[in-house]
């Protein structure tokens, strides 16, 4: 006889007070299983090369008993086509671990060392350009010519910059997949060189040691946070990337020593970095300890768990009077570049302290820190800094 849905319920009931499992059959081999928890889950029992085998088909109400008998057909004619649903299922559940979207999740979720907003544009990039094509293909079964062909979408949209962060988010990605055993190659690598490069812009910087004066003169004024003003001159001392001076932390710092060690993770070539401290920037620092409670020397005004956010010095500037055509964040590296070689500072010096990473000859005489003529060099850019605040004409 067929089930009803008081059958079902009255099962439920009885498994309960009886505190033992109960089973209600239906027809061509579905049945219920109820439990003495109150749970009650859909099996399908069926015969395959002589043996017999068993399928959970859901659990009640959320599969209603329509539905358990469609299901119930379904995979019946599977078994009439020789197909085992249960080996079906497992390989299913292993293609899906494999598609780009699940293994670039987890990747995601392993880039413990970015913080929240470049997670977030990095997602918003993969759902908006990835996902939709590629998302629920196995990673395996991606080829390079696919993945190119939405590289090529991208840059059909004059998004050249945009297309070269995907293609390096996808080869971030497919290394991981490999790392799991998901991938045997990453095809995003391979791409490397196959779309149209984005110009290089020159970040806007003010290299007139006057108008620097009076840049730094405005910074002494400023009037807002204390951690944005600290966070302005430290960037005009120090001339690290916006990235990492919003990431310092507390444990990096040698104050008595003078001394920042930035490690590997946080830096943009991935070598550990070292930024000699001149005494006007220890003293801007320690100054920060009654504001910053936590790891981070500049937390985010929400919690201490973040730094402060990317846009904040930038944001610090144009509320000082001056545009992104005059002057951002990342300019201050360019504004101590140009005025330390002017100055006749050793240029090999000058880019080991900015953190770039040198070539050929270069490459090999930099190994070396040369710590303390870069710490020399940073005391003297601060007493500079000084001098320029000083002459107002």
């Amino acid at each position: 006889m067929s089930l009803t849905v008081r059958d079902i319920t009255s099962a439920i009931q009885a498994a309960k007070s009886l505190g033992k499992p109960i089973k209600r059959f239906d027809e061509r081999g579905l049945y219920l299983l109820a439990k003495p928890t109150g749970v009650a889950g859909w099996r399908l029992k069926f015969m395959l090369n002589g043996s017999e085998k068993l399928i959970s088909l859901g659990k009640f109400p959320d599969v209603s008993l329509a539905k358990a008998r469609d299901k119930r057909d379904e995979e019946r004619r599977k078994i009439a086509d020789g197909i085992n649903p249960a080996e079906a299922r497992r390989a299913e559940r292993s293609t899906y671990g494999n598609t780009l979207k699940i293994l670039a999740e987890e990747w995601l979720k392993r880039q413990t060392d970015l913080t929240e907003g470049t997670i977030r544009r990095h997602r918003r990039r993969l759902e908006k350009f990835v996902y939709p094509l590629l998302g629920a293909k196995p990673i395996d079964q991606i080829s390079a010519q696919e993945l190119l062909g939405v590289l090529r979408k991208v840059e059909a949209q004059g998004k050249l910059d945009t297309a070269k962060r995907v293609r390096e988010l996808c080869s971030g990605i497919w290394c991981y997949a490999i790392h799991e055993g998901k991938a045997q190659f990453d095809i995003a690598a391979s791409l490397k060189g196959a779309i149209k490069t984005a110009p290089q812009k020159s970040h806007a910087a003010i290299t007139d040691p006057k108008k620097l004066g009076g840049l730094l003169r405005a910074i002494d004024g400023y009037e807002g946070s204390p951690l944005t003003a600290a966070a302005l001159k430290l960037a005009a001392m120090l001339f690290v990337r916006p990235g990492e001076l919003r990431r310092m932390e507390w444990l990096e710092l040698d104050l008595d020593e003078g001394t920042w060690r930035i490690p590997a993770a946080k830096m943009k070539m991935r070598d550990p970095h070292i930024v000699p401290l001149s005494k006007q920037a220890v003293k801007i620092i320690d100054s920060l300890k009654v504001h910053s409670i936590g790891r981070y020397v500049f937390p985010s005004l929400q919690t201490s768990d973040r730094p402060m956010s990317e846009n904040t010095v930038n944001a610090g500037l144009r509320r000082l009077g001056y545009t992104r055509d005059e002057h951002v964040g990342h300019g201050f590296r360019a504004t101590a570049s140009t005025l330390l070689n002017e100055q006749g500072y050793d240029p090999d010096i000058i880019e080991l302290q900015l953190a770039h990473k040198a070539r050929g000859v270069r490459a090999i005489y930099n190994r070396a820190p040369k710590l303390e003529a870069r710490r020399r060099m940073m005391q003297e850019w601060s007493n500079y800094l000084d001098k320029l605040r000083l002459t107002e004409e």
